[in-house]
């Protein structure tokens, strides 16, 4: 098995999903991380790369990705890696790599505003950086 630690940031909010048959919550959600480096020539260049994740612990799901995690939110994940096949409808083989959460850490955590919009005074931590984790993400 081939074990794999990124950090990055999440591309989106997480989507909070239901199996069918046994109603088991999951988490879906992606992480794009940026590799800084110097090309040839001495010219900084950057690199983004995307990943799709899963997480099926239904505790880590609904108590801690659900509550706290969302769009721009900085995390650290290890997990394995699966490959996944399918035909699409129009008869082309689609290929996919994911990865499958084990471990999921969040870095500046805050909780998610109530649901009538108005501003939770609880925060579990302070962004940290000047930056507001609210913004849109750069890349």
């Amino acid at each position: 098995m081939q074990t794999l630690i990124i950090e990055g940031y999440l591309a989106a909010n997480p989507s909070i999903l239901s199996a069918q048959g046994s109603g088991r919550k999951r988490a879906s959600f992606g992480v794009l991380e940026t590799t800084r480096y110097r090309k040839a020539d001495g010219t900084p260049g950057e690199r983004t790369t995307g990943f799709n994740c899963l997480c099926f612990n239904e505790a880590t799901a609904e108590k801690y990705i659900e509550t706290y995690a969302r769009k721009g939110s900085r995390v650290v994940i290890q997990g394995h890696v699966e490959n996944d096949t399918w035909t699409g409808k129009d008869g082309v083989e689609h290929y996919d790599l994911r990865l499958i959460v084990g471990d999921i850490r969040l870095k500046n955590r805050r909780e998610r505003p109530a649901a009538d919009g108005a501003a939770d005074d609880h925060q579990v931590q302070e962004p940290a950086g000047g930056y507001d984790l609210n913004d849109d993400i750069p890349f």
